[in-house]
């Protein structure tokens, strides 16, 4: 199945809930399943967690959020595993 197959959110519409949802969340972080129950919590959220990962990505190199690996930014062009997302905190 290709992503053609399955309607995705549009890219800054996914963008801005994506960054709406970690506000909500203030300075914790959300992992991807998190924030793709938030925006399909009724749908097949599945769907979401790659397009997530991608979207925080772009964000992440943008300096909008930041990708933490076992509590640690992480660079976002090279991460494995589980992450979290969170908010640039402004100490």
């Amino acid at each position: 199945m290709n992503t053609q197959d399955s309607p995705q959110p549009a890219a800054a519409s996914l963008e801005d809930a994506l960054l709406s949802i970690l506000a909500k969340a203030g300075s914790g972080t959300l992992s991807a399943p998190e924030i793709a129950h938030a925006i399909a919590p009724e749908g097949d959220w599945h769907g979401l967690l790659m397009p997530i990962r991608r979207t925080a990505v772009a964000l992440a190199m943008a300096g909008r959020l930041v990708i933490y690996r076992k509590g640690k930014p992480a660079d976002p062009a090279d991460f494995r595993g589980v992450y979290r997302l969170g908010l640039p905190r402004h100490d």
